[in-house]
């Protein structure tokens, strides 16, 4: 199994996944972002999006969907739900907001307030999506009120996977505006061993750090 990875970026969720699964892997530490940076990476990922992983003749290039193939593949089910459990959709529901819902908005924040060349960038842009991410934690700010994570009262790959986008906002300097117990499950997320064994993967050859951005409210 192969795996390329640009540190603090989606391919963290999947290199938490594989330590917690405790399961051996190639490692491909890369500058952000490799489609500028690394060239011969499009050969093997033609969007040049990473995380890209291999495992045999399966390629995937969806972290969420990485995390799902590797908990049901290496018979996981300390981290998966099986299909039959009752709370199965919502374990899905959970796994696939945490991008569609959670991380994309933070990514056009990315873009729009330090990415993209001084001209382009877009203080409105940044601060509508920020608020439109803070806004969307609305489901999993109510449900932390009860539950310590997100299915069958365990940690799962649901809990990387929202984890990663709450970390990101973190980053982005927006956990501030997080609900109390919205923080408390991110440090009880962060402080597993397996999040701390991976969280610096690719620090060394990192050429960029992300800034926090202000919101306007």
């Amino acid at each position: 199994m192969k795996l390329w990875h640009c540190h603090n970026s989606r391919s963290l969720r999947v290199l938490w996944a594989l330590d917690e699964m405790k399961l051996e892997y190639e490692l491909h530490s890369m500058p952000f972002p490799p489609r500028f940076l690394e060239k011969s990476f499009l050969q093997l990922n033609p969007l040049g999006t990473v995380p890209y992983l291999e495992d045999g003749d399966v390629k995937l290039t969806e972290s969420s969907a990485m995390l799902l193939y590797l908990a049901q593949q290496y018979q996981q089910n300390e981290l998966c739900l099986a299909a039959n459990h009752s709370e199965y959709g919502n374990f899905l529901n959970w796994l696939f907001q945490s991008d569609a819902t959670l991380t994309f908005p933070q990514t056009l924040v990315l873009r729009y307030s330090q990415f993209e060349a001084s001209a382009r960038q877009s203080k409105q842009v940044s601060n509508d999506y920020a608020l439109w991410f803070i806004a969307r934690l609305k489901r999993l700010n109510e449900h932390l009120l009860k539950h310590d994570y997100l299915c069958a009262d365990k940690f799962t790959i649901a809990d990387i996977a929202v984890g990663y986008a709450l970390y990101l906002g973190e980053l982005l300097g927006l956990a501030q505006h997080y609900k109390p117990q919205t923080a408390a499950y991110l440090l009880r997320l962060k402080t597993r061993p397996s999040f701390i064994n991976t969280v610096d993967i690719g620090k060394e050859v990192a050429n960029y750090k992300i800034k926090a951005f202000t919101l306007d409210n």
